[in-house]
């Protein structure tokens, strides 16, 4: 950086040691040498003349010198004094660095150092309340943080008559915000939150304290509960207010809010935090029930989460120590009644748990990311088996095995089931992936890649639990599916609901319309596979037919099979 030529003076002052920390002390140096300087060299002048005798030299030098000492040392003291103003803003300065004390410093003066004090003073002011506005608000929003709002609640409910009170916290989040955010500019995503935060403080009483914590969540604290109605109640006013639509830069947006609540006594600052942390837990049991649900806390919930934590622990690891296991679901021709293929289900067989349900830990590996290795093993495993069943003379069947939404993300995921097919000596064409709706419409272009590249290679896809997703018919005719699986919540009361008959119709008639094949989940009873049949649907699986079961059981079926289809044959 170059130096100002107006510096010249103060930088060379600064290389001597005991002036380098002393601003007074370079300007009292300064005041004392041009005071100093004129004045020896009147004297010395004076005294090197011989126009006056050397006993008048000594007496008018020893009354000058005293004169210029004592005007010297009032100079110097009428110049500290003057160079207060700066001491003090540099003192202030230093002091709010340190302490983040705000500075007194008089603003009534109007030269050049009250200036400087009146600025110095203005704009640490300034600067406190903007370091006061970031730590403690969401500049997206404007809605104070988690911390502020911890010391909000912390500060209002610690006051004597507050003691008894109960208090009501709100944790609110949108329902599958991720997905909508991917489909949104950045900007309207911004734009979208500040509505959302707007909306919810209309809901507010004059007592509640709104914050926004991170991302989709905000939180609320009702101090006021006359009763539990009255919390219910505002749980169903919030989801009712974010439910009408947003309208932002032309689009009409939709969105639905879970909220978890939690009710206590609130009396020290670790209890804020474990309230908070208790609406949290209940937020994520009304997520797990659906869109717009509300749910309370309770130890019961909190216990499904140690469980859930427990597992997530213990799944980590579960494949090294070979806990994984690979069950198989018959899927059945519905008018031949051979078996045409099998769906291979992970299982997981804990030493201390038993067998635990795929609904625990399949999630749990979808979040953490384990679900891809689990995955690559089960895909392995299963092709592996189908190649044994083959080589032990059994008839050729599809073997089916679902890909998750992280396996499908995987760059690599056609050199993997490419290089498993090549490992096992398994035929593609005897593979078939399942792929859910969901997932596939994240990113339309690159799903419709990696399909025609999965299709290249000889494997059959599915489409499954379909109409339970998107549904979108102007991109299903872009994918290259081979079958469509109707998911079981139709199938299953699809003898006593017209509505679930009406869309198990129209899944068949649009596989038909489309030449793929139909997969019926979920059938349990004679009735579902006469109505399954008469509707011209060409496979069916459930546990009508066969529950999930190991490899060693399903080879007796296979054997079945085949001795069925050579009677027919022959």
């Amino acid at each position: 950086m170059k130096l100002d030529h107006k510096l010249y003076l103060y930088w060379f002052l600064a290389h001597f040691g005991w002036l380098k920390k002393s601003y007074t002390a370079k300007i009292m140096l300064v005041a004392f040498l041009g005071t100093h300087v004129p004045l020896l060299t009147l004297l010395l002048s004076f005294v090197i003349s011989n126009s006056y005798s050397l006993e008048m030299a000594v007496r008018v030098m020893i009354i000058a010198l005293l004169a210029t000492l004592a005007g010297t040392a009032a100079t110097l003291y009428a110049l500290h004094y003057l160079l207060k103003p700066v001491i003090l803003t540099s003192a202030a300065l230093q002091n709010y660095l340190n302490t983040k004390t705000l500075p007194e410093l008089p603003t009534e003066f109007a030269d050049e150092a009250g200036t400087l004090m009146a600025d110095t003073s203005q704009t640490l002011h300034k600067l406190d309340e903007l370091i006061h506005y970031i730590t403690n608000y969401d500049d997206l929003t404007g809605l104070p943080n988690r911390d502020l709002f911890r010391d909000r609640l912390y500060q209002t409910l610690s006051q004597l008559e507050n003691n008894q009170r109960l208090v009501a916290v709100f944790f609110l989040a949108i329902d599958d915000f991720t997905d909508i955010s991917h489909g949104l500019e950045h900007e309207t995503t911004n734009l979208l939150l500040r509505a959302v935060a707007q909306r919810l403080s209309t809901c507010m009483a004059q007592t509640d304290i709104l914050a926004h914590l991170s991302g989709d969540e905000f939180a609320l604290a009702r101090m006021d509960i006359h009763s539990f109605e009255s919390v219910i109640k505002l749980s169903q006013v919030l989801l009712s207010t974010l439910s009408k639509p947003f309208f932002l830069k032309g689009n009409s947006i939709h969105l639905t809010a879970s909220i978890g609540i939690t009710i206590n006594h609130l009396n020290d600052r670790n209890s804020v935090d474990q309230l908070l942390q208790q609406a949290h837990i209940a937020l994520y049991q009304a997520k797990q029930q659906g869109r717009s649900q509300y749910q309370f806390y309770s130890p019961e919930i909190n216990a499904q989460l140690q469980e859930r934590l427990t597992l997530e622990n213990e799944l980590h690891g579960a494949l090294k120590r070979n806990e994984m296991l690979v069950y198989y679901q018959p899927l059945i021709d519905l008018h031949s009644g051979q078996i045409t293929g099998m769906e291979a289900l992970v299982r997981w067989q804990h030493p201390i748990f038993g067998l635990v349900s795929p609904v625990k830990f399949i999630p749990i590996a979808e979040a953490n990311g384990l679900i891809v290795p689990i995955g690559e093993w089960v895909l392995r495993t299963a092709c592996a088996q189908n190649r044994a069943w083959q080589l032990a003379g059994f008839t050729p069947i599809r073997i089916s095995v679902n890909l998750s939404a992280r396996q499908f993300e995987q760059a690599n995921l056609v050199e993997v089931v490419s290089q498993i097919l090549e490992e096992t000596g398994l035929q593609a064409s005897y593979l078939e992936l399942e792929v859910t709706e969901s997932f596939l419409m994240g990113d339309i272009e690159r799903s419709v890649i990696t399909l025609k590249q999965l299709r290249e290679l000889g494997i059959w896809l599915a489409l499954d639990d379909f109409g339970t997703g998107y549904s979108s018919l102007n991109y299903l005719k872009r994918f290259p599916m081979n079958m469509l699986k109707i998911d079981q919540s139709f199938v299953q009361d699809v003898i006593s609901n017209p509505d679930s008959a009406a869309v198990t119709d129209a899944i068949i008639a649009l596989a038909k319309s489309l030449r793929l094949k139909i997969t019926a989940e979920g059938v349990e009873s004679q009735e579902q596979l006469e109505y399954l049949q008469m509707r011209g649907c060409d496979e069916g699986q459930g546990f009508y037919f066969s529950r999930p079961v190991p490899a060693d059981i399903i080879a007796a079926m296979l054997h079945n099979s085949s001795q069925q289809m050579e009677t027919i044959a022959a």
